[in-house]
C-alpha cells in the first residue's frame, strides 16, 4: 500500500459513496487507476466492506464487556458481531477485552443487549457508555 492508496482510504473513509471521478481529481489522478486500486485492495482484504453512518435519533453505545480468562475472544466477538443492534465489534487491550459499539432504538433495547451480554457463560462484566455525540475524524 502506497501514499495513493491511503489518499484514496482517507476520502473513502469519511464517504464511502464518494464518486470515483470525485476522489480522481482529488488525489490528482484518473477515474481508472482510483477503480483499479480500489478493487485491488477489495481483493486483498483491505477494505473489508462499506457502511454508513446514520443519524436515526436512535441511542448509541459502547458495550465494554470483560471474559474469562480462559475464553477465546473471537469466537464470543463473532457471536456478539451477529446482534443486530451491533455496529462494530473490537478486540481490545486493557480492563476490558471486547467493546460492542450498540445502535438502538432506545434505552431499553440497549439494556435488553446488555443482559444478552451478561446472560454468556463467558462474560464476567459489562460497562456501558452512551455515546452523546460523535464526529467524523
Amino acid at each position: 500500500m502506497d501514499d495513493l492508496d491511503r489518499q484514496i482510504l482517507n476520502i473513502l473513509r469519511r464517504d464511502s459513496r464518494t464518486p470515483y471521478t470525485e476522489i480522481a481529481d482529488r488525489v490528482g489522478t484518473s477515474e481508472g487507476t482510483v477503480r483499479n486500486r480500489v478493487e485491488r485492495m477489495l481483493d486483498e482484504g483491505v477494505i473489508e466492506r462499506f457502511t454508513l453512518a446514520t443519524r436515526t435519533g436512535n441511542i448509541k453505545a459502547m458495550v465494554e464487556v470483560s471474559v474469562a480468562v480462559d475464553v477465546d475472544t473471537t469466537v464470543v466477538s463473532e457471536r456478539m458481531a451477529e446482534w443486530p443492534e451491533v455496529d462494530f465489534v473490537w478486540q481490545v487491550s486493557g480492563e476490558e477485552d471486547v467493546v460492542l459499539v450498540v445502535d438502538a432504538a432506545d434505552t431499553a433495547a440497549v439494556n435488553d443487549l446488555i443482559t444478552q451480554a451478561r446472560e454468556l457463560d463467558e462474560v464476567k462484566s459489562t460497562k456501558t457508555r452512551l455515546i452523546l455525540d460523535e464526529r467524523i475524524g
